[in-house]
């Protein structure tokens, strides 16, 4: 019998494809061929999960009562320690029974939230270059992208006066990064401040993403959004543990801030998934109240890494700052390249797998983007090899 042409929805011709997929895509053919890969383009820590989070999962994954359907809105063990954690970290009080939602991952819920808010035609405002997850979930939900350029002039920040009065009308709502994927900037609570005003003006709906926030270096802590008086009227954070304790493959996170658009958040998950196992929520909890000392050395082994490459790279002639947060390292590419062109040469000639900028956006374009999740030995070999190709 002849089938019939299957025509998927125009939401999904119109998609581009998921960029880190692509990126897997390029390194498994280089692979084939018998390519030496430093995979220096995923953002995925390299180290392993602590393991007392590791060994509460096993206890828990074995209790018969983790094997039916979990909470929708999580434990509310797991949201306390949430809360704790919030207090402890950046002195931000938060009631666990309606001020946090478990996520799967917070992917998912950025993923989530234009649905519960975005109508057809409704303008959201994203951040370029910027995690492309913003601006998909905006058109799955119907809306329209308005990007935020980040340019080296403005310090890599949204210029928040150059949104035209028009567009800030129709904006339902706004996507922040801080520390920013792909730059690393840092926000300050003086710019966040300038953030509240803008959506209490504009009547727009923050939605910072904070994934990075426990990655940081020479001891300049990021601060939260929530931290800055009035945000939790105007928005909500989301985090994941998938950085902080190098658990991304566990797909657990968090959103916190006001309970009204977490409530919406929760309506639309609740229609569209069933939570997280409860047994990667008790290892969660076990994260969250770990000692200060087993992040700590994480981030002084994502410090040395950095110290290895970003002045491997100033020596070889590049435009590099350090970053002060996160483990991405934004390059300038050099006179004569693209972003795309940079990158090609990096793999074809160095064996070195890099993200180009524009893949975040156009205004990235001009950048690559390195990631800090490879051992100090494999990164100064790659700025040795870099140095023998020459570009």
């Amino acid at each position: 019998m002849a089938g019939f042409p299957i025509q998927p929805a125009r939401r999904i011709k119109s998609l581009p494809p998921y960029l880190f997929a692509a990126i897997d895509a390029v390194k498994q053919k280089a692979l084939a061929r018998g390519m030496d890969i430093i995979n220096l383009g995923i953002g995925d820590p390299d180290l392993p999960t602590p393991a007392p989070i590791v060994e509460r999962l096993k206890q828990a994954a074995a209790d018969p009562k983790n094997h039916q359907y979990p909470s929708y809105e999580g434990l509310l063990s797991f949201r306390r320690a949430v809360a704790a954690w919030y207090k402890r970290r950046f002195g931000v009080l938060l009631d666990p029974t309606s001020e946090v939602l478990t996520l799967i991952g917070s992917k998912e819920g950025i993923g989530h939230i234009p649905l519960a808010f975005v109508d057809p035609g409704d303008v959201v405002l994203v951040p370029s270059p910027g995690y492309p997850v913003y601006p998909v979930a905006t058109g799955f939900a119907g809306g329209v992208a308005h990007l935020m350029p980040l340019t080296k002039k403005n310090a890599f920040l949204p210029d928040l006066g150059a949104i035209p009065k028009a567009v800030a009308k129709k904006a339902k709502l706004m996507f922040l990064n801080s520390p920013n994927n792909p730059t690393s900037v840092v926000m300050s609570k003086e710019y966040f401040t300038q953030v509240v005003a803008f959506a209490q003006r504009h009547k727009i709906i923050v939605c910072h993403d904070a994934a990075y926030s426990e990655i940081y270096y020479d001891g300049r802590r990021p601060a939260s959004f929530l931290e800055v008086e009035g945000a939790k009227e105007v928005g909500i954070e989301f985090h994941s543990l998938s950085k902080t304790f190098n658990m991304t493959g566990w797909r657990i996170g968090f959103a916190v801030g006001n309970r009204q658009v977490l409530t919406a958040l929760g309506k639309v998950k609740s229609n569209l998934d069933s939570g997280v196992f409860q047994a990667v929520q008790e290892a969660g909890i076990v994260a969250l109240q770990l000692d200060d000392a087993v992040t700590d050395g994480l981030r002084k082994i994502y410090q040395e890494r950095r110290d290895v490459l970003v002045p491997g790279l100033k020596k070889l002639g590049l435009a590099v700052d350090p970053p002060p947060a996160a483990f991405y390292v934004w390059v300038a590419v050099p006179k004569g390249y693209t972003s795309a062109s940079f990158t090609a040469h990096l793999l074809e000639k160095a064996g070195l797998l890099t993200t180009p900028g524009n893949g975040f956006g156009q205004a990235g374009e001009g950048y690559v983007r390195m990631t800090l999740c490879t051992p100090k030995e494999r990164l100064a070999e790659a700025v040795e090899r870099l140095a023998r190709v020459g570009f």
